[in-house]
């Protein structure tokens, strides 16, 4: 089984009429999946104009826990009740880089990727350098580039970028499913 960050991919075309029930039950979801261990963020994409399919995007630590959310009772009830509100679900699931950003075709331009990424990588790696710049400056270029690179590599990978394209989501991603239903009012 997978130990990195593991995205699964739903989509989920709204039955005729049934619009704001599934927009609560959607709510629903994405709440109850908070409560499992290994959730790191969800978030539901509108979809593009004249279409009807939203995508909802849940992250876990790794191939287990989203296992155990996936197979827990309390998801099978959840997806019980919300049988009637949709038609044609799918489901994939994504590892890597193109998790943090959605599903293909959903995915913002790579200059928003990378501007995401940046905004993590620089704090952290400033604050790197002011607090261990110091013990490091005895170092050959290479070593000392392996150094920094073995301890962010990690941080950015499994908490920052995550972070960042968590709290960018409403930039990254501009239709987001308050605009939907502004348009839907």
């Amino acid at each position: 089984m997978s130990t990195s960050p593991v995205t699964l991919m739903v989509a989920r075309r709204v039955a005729k009429g049934r619009y704001e029930e599934l927009m609560a039950w959607l709510r629903e979801g994405e709440q109850l999946a908070t409560d499992f261990p290994g959730y790191l963020g969800s978030g539901v994409l509108a979809p593009p104009p004249h279409d009807d399919e939203f995508q909802i995007i849940f992250r876990f630590a790794d191939e287990k826990t989203l296992h155990a959310w996936e197979f827990s009772a309390s998801r099978s009830a959840w997806l019980s009740r919300g049988s009637e509100l949709f038609a044609d679900p799918s489901e994939h699931r994504v590892r890597g880089i193109d998790g943090w950003f959605g599903a293909a075709g959903a995915r913002p331009p790579r200059w928003k990727q990378a501007v995401a990424i940046w905004l993590a990588f620089f704090p952290v790696s400033l604050l790197f350098n002011f607090v261990l710049g110091p013990l490091l400056n005895d170092l050959a270029l290479l070593p000392r580039v392996l150094v920094s690179t073995l301890a962010l590599t990690p941080l950015m990978v499994y908490l920052f970028i995550p972070l960042s394209t968590h709290l960018l989501a409403n930039w990254l991603h501009p239709t987001p499913v308050r605009k939907v239903r502004e348009a839907a009012a």
